[in-house]
């Protein structure tokens, strides 16, 4: 390559660059006007921003303590049991959703448009509707979490099994193994430390998720938080973000060394 065509190569990467770099900004400007975002109205309300967390939020009032217990207790019930029951019924359905393991390319596809279909919904809109029809509670709380999970896991499950060695899946089948056989024996044994994985990263997923769940009826110390709120009761509202925190925190915790000496 001759040191004109170096030249131009070089000549419109930078104007590809610079391109990018304009219509970056161009679209930054435009989300700024459109959102009414300026940086003197942002400082000033940091003054009130800053008086309501330090004043009005802090410190956290401990004598409720023993009133979050149980809600602490709803949030970690919730998260765990559509993380454990999503991610069997996520497991299942993977295998029919993975290019690698599916019977069938329809029914793959038709799988992945379920789970997106799951996934791409908010949470806090699935909650919304199901209190329409069970009403406020724990219930309403865990199959919103479960719902999420399960769109969220098939594909994560899905491209964990499209990632697998195939060289044993073929070994198998030019052996004469049927489709389960290959499954149980080639396929899952590859897949068992992604099941993992993915199921306890859900976990954690579902502990964050609750709060606002249960901000919309479904339960938790997200409720807890909500209840608080409208009742102007800032203090116990503080002691229930910390204990969200707290659980947060311990669940990343044990999540991560249950993944290091697991997977």
């Amino acid at each position: 390559m001759s040191e004109q065509q170096l030249q131009r190569i070089r000549k419109w990467k930078r104007n590809q660059l610079l391109l990018f770099l304009i219509l970056l900004a161009g679209l930054s400007i435009w989300s700024a006007f459109g959102t009414g975002f300026s940086l003197p109205a942002l400082w000033g309300g940091f003054g009130d921003g800053a008086q309501f967390v330090f004043v009005d939020l802090m410190p956290p009032d401990f004598s409720g303590l023993a009133d979050l217990i149980g809600p602490a207790l709803d949030t970690i019930y919730m998260s765990f049991a559509a993380m454990f029951v999503g991610s069997l019924i996520a497991g299942a359905l993977s295998i029919f959703a993975a290019a690698t393991t599916s019977p069938h390319p329809a029914l793959q596809i038709g799988l992945r448009a379920f789970s997106a279909m799951f996934r791409n919904i908010p949470v806090i809109i699935w909650t919304i509707l199901l209190v329409a029809s069970f009403g406020l509670g724990n219930l309403v709380g865990t199959l919103s979490l479960l719902i999420v999970s399960i769109g969220m896991l098939v594909r994560c499950f899905a491209e964990s099994l499209e990632e697998i060695d195939m060289g044993q899946v073929e070994a198998l089948r030019a052996a004469g193994a049927s489709y389960w056989q290959v499954i149980g024996q080639a396929v899952l044994p590859q897949f068992l430390p992604s099941f993992i994985g993915w199921s306890l990263y859900n976990l954690e997923i579902n502990v964050r998720a609750s709060t606002i769940v249960g901000m919309v009826g479904g339960g938790g110390l997200g409720f807890a938080i909500q209840s608080g709120i409208k009742l102007f009761q800032y203090k116990d509202v503080s002691m229930a973000v910390i204990l969200v925190l707290v659980i947060v925190l311990a669940t990343e915790f044990l999540t991560n060394r249950i993944r290091g000496r697991i997977i």
